[in-house]
């Protein structure tokens, strides 16, 4: 199953900030991929569910600082 997102997520992935724009299920023996566009130069990524975490996003009052986030490789 695809699953547009609409509107996009910013997120945080190993290679930096970006929107998710599309969820990828392949079924409950896989982890859910996500695609997501970087924000510093476009590159269209695909990323396990395990190395995405939702960046801060104060319009929709997503404050995820260093208190919030689950402990992960990934830096805010």
């Amino acid at each position: 199953m695809i699953l547009q997102l609409n509107p996009a997520i910013m997120v945080e992935t190993p290679l930096g900030r970006g929107e998710a724009i599309f969820v990828i299920d392949y079924g409950m023996h896989q982890n859910t991929c996500w695609v997501v566009a970087l924000q510093k130069d476009g590159i269209i990524k695909h990323f396990d569910c395990n190395d995405v975490i939702l960046s801060t996003n104060y319009t929709y009052r997503l404050n995820m600082d260093k208190k919030t986030l689950p402990d992960s490789n990934i830096k805010p």
